[in-house]
């Protein structure tokens, strides 16, 4: 193979490597890591999920007190994005006034070892991430 042969080579493999790399994360839908970091790394489905794991069953106003600073609509709205996916299971009990408790599914019990590595990894880093931030705003 010519040297001017092999180069033409590298750069095409290349070019398919980028493009196949694009389709991959380009859609969510195509990527399952992007698929579930976009559903549970916005800002309080990890706080539920996690809460859960370590209280167990709560009710919804348990849930809301111990995230004070989560409103009612979006704690409504995380909840159900958590139990569509699996990862949180309600249950409804048929009384005056409705009962309803929360609590992590099978699936989600096996996400849970996953995000305490990212928690502890967030402690140990966070005073570099801080330093950081400060270095970068001056």
């Amino acid at each position: 193979m010519r040297l001017a042969d092999f180069k033409v080579s590298v750069i095409e493999n290349q070019d398919v490597m980028k493009g196949e790399i694009q389709n991959k994360f380009a859609e969510p839908e195509q990527c399952p890591v992007r698929n579930v970091l976009d559903r549970i790394g916005d800002k309080w489905s990890m706080l539920v999920l996690l809460l859960l794991e370590e209280k167990g069953l709560l009710r919804f106003n348990e849930i809301d007190k111990h995230i004070a600073t989560i409103s009612q609509k979006m704690l409504s709205v995380t909840l159900k994005g958590l139990q569509a996916d699996g990862l949180v299971k309600r249950t409804i009990y048929p009384q005056v006034p409705p009962k309803v408790e929360y609590e992590l599914t099978e699936l989600g019990q096996t996400l849970i070892p996953h995000l305490n590595i990212l928690v502890e990894w967030a402690k140990n880093n966070m005073s570099k991430i801080e330093a950081s931030r400060l270095q970068y705003k001056s």
